[in-house]
């Protein structure tokens, strides 16, 4: 389940790069963050890579390979596919951040401090030193590595029937990217694992739909940097990534299903949406000429999008409001009061990503516990109760992070532009002061904030007028009227 708008940046080394880099020096200063970590916890990183703990189950015979962006280096997962009768056996390799960090060592404590990686554009400050996250504990090829291995047995129609995690060693063969296995699964050149991801990927998905849960394929904004012109548009997710996300919610859920059983466990959750926000969204799909059904449910309005037409691309950014209060839930005894995942519409859990989440290493440990039939580590159950705390304010920062660095992008995208006219639907109108909310413009691709003399007409199609694009101050505003 996507739910960030991640920018990546296309750009040269000239005036309007520098700015962009420089801007997001800006922002990291405001939020008091920053890539480089104090010199014990490098050091600590250092010695940590150079003497994992290695399991003793070898399992570098399976051919696993890692599907990411090709700038990815902090690689959590491998996966391998194989066909097992009429079903599938699908192994999931994970990083073992355990078999660097110690509990309460620096490392440890550095993580427990910033909760999770942030992401903005070219900019990156990671849970953990890259020393290990980008080398040593990262799952890249031709290394062995340890990890939490998942096997998930799923029958014809891919539901799962059986799932076991343990540590094994393991070897990825290869380092692929998203566009490469599109086009080779496309051409026919694919092998049979990837030929299978596509086949249990799509399984996945109609599982998905007959549960009534939603993925939501957020766009991706790319900047174009050359010169001092700036250009920003959405890219869309294309199917190998689908594909390639399913098996990560394939494990999350087998994770949660085991958590659940054994009633210890921390689970990533959703409250069902508010009935005032699909009626907004009802008035946004009215407003961009999407058909939507008044008897067609969201999520199946939301899986027929299009991320690729710029309508359906801000329809679904819309959607996003969806996502509304997720958070995280842990427990040891009694189950939860709301234990479920709404736009997933099941049980759910963070185990795939533990190298830029911290709650994944919780998860995964508890995992390990319960598959080999021993108690969960005291280090685990002692700090069990906080986590939740600690996701939540890395979360929060996370989102600000983005944001922050979205508006950057989207102040330089349109700083040469103020004064113009632009066509616009109105998304949200605050619900304290209805002069006031956001626009969604669809070339270039923006979000901003829009105000008006009367009241804003939520849902309908707009002509405003762009007031202010300050780089400096990360602020755009539009005018209606």
């Amino acid at each position: 389940m996507s739910s960030s708008r991640v920018v990546r940046v296309h750009a040269r080394d000239d005036v309007a790069a520098r700015t962009l880099r420089a801007g997001i020096v800006q922002i990291q200063s405001e939020l008091k963050v920053e890539p480089a970590f104090a010199p014990e916890v490098e050091e600590a990183a250092g010695r940590a890579a150079a003497a994992p703990r290695l399991p003793d189950l070898d399992r570098t015979d399976i051919p696993f390979v890692t599907i990411d962006p090709p700038s990815s280096m902090d690689l959590d997962q491998a996966l391998h596919l194989e066909r097992k009768g009429s079903g599938y056996v699908v192994h999931y390799a994970i990083a073992d951040v355990a078999a660097f960090v110690e509990p309460g060592d620096p490392v440890d404590a550095a993580a427990h401090e910033r909760g999770e990686t942030l992401y903005g554009a070219d900019s990156k400050i990671p849970l953990h030193p890259t020393s290990l996250s980008e080398d040593a504990a990262s799952l890249l090829p031709d290394q062995v590595r340890p990890s939490l291995l998942w096997t998930i047995q799923l029958d014809e129609t891919g539901e799962g029937t059986d799932v076991h995690v343990e540590r094994a060693r393991v070897r990825s063969r290869a380092k692929l990217d998203y566009e490469g296995v599109q086009k080779a699964v496309d051409d026919g050149s694919a092998d049979e694992v990837l030929m299978l991801l596509k086949e249990v990927g799509e399984l996945r998905l109609q599982r998905e739909a007959a549960r009534g849960g939603i993925s939501l394929p957020l766009p991706e904004q790319e900047v174009e940097v050359v010169g001092d012109q700036w250009s920003l548009e959405f890219r869309s997710m294309i199917p190998a990534e689908t594909w390639n996300a399913q098996i990560s919610m394939l494990t999350g859920f087998a994770a949660a299903s085991l958590m659940v059983y054994a009633r210890v466990g921390l689970l990533r959750t959703l409250p069902p949406p508010q009935p005032r926000d699909l009626q907004k969204l009802h008035r946004v799909a009215r407003a961009l000429h999407i058909d939507w059904p008044a008897e067609q449910l969201y999520p199946d309005f939301i899986r027929g999008l299009d991320s690729r037409r710029p309508a359906e691309a801000a329809m679904i950014t819309a959607c996003a409001r969806l996502l509304r209060g997720s958070g995280y839930v842990a427990f040891d005894g009694d189950m939860p009061a709301d234990p479920i995942h709404a736009a997933l519409a099941s049980e759910y859990a963070h185990v795939t990503a533990p190298l830029r989440r911290l709650g994944d290493r919780y998860a995964g440990e508890i995992c390990l516990a319960l598959c080999a039939g021993t108690d969960v580590p005291t280090w685990v159950l002692s700090r069990l109760a906080e986590i939740p705390d600690i996701l939540k304010d890395a979360g929060r920062k996370a989102a600000q992070y983005e944001s922050m660095v979205l508006s950057l992008v989207e102040a330089g995208v349109l700083h040469r532009r103020v004064g113009e006219a632009f066509d616009g639907v109105v998304t949200d109108v605050d619900e304290k002061d209805d002069t006031r909310g956001k626009v969604t413009i669809q070339e270039p691709a923006v979000e901003a904030r829009v105000t008006s003399a009367a009241a804003l007409p939520l849902g309908t199609e707009a002509r405003v007028r762009l007031t202010q694009a300050d780089v400096d101050s990360r602020s755009v505003a539009f005018e209606l009227g």
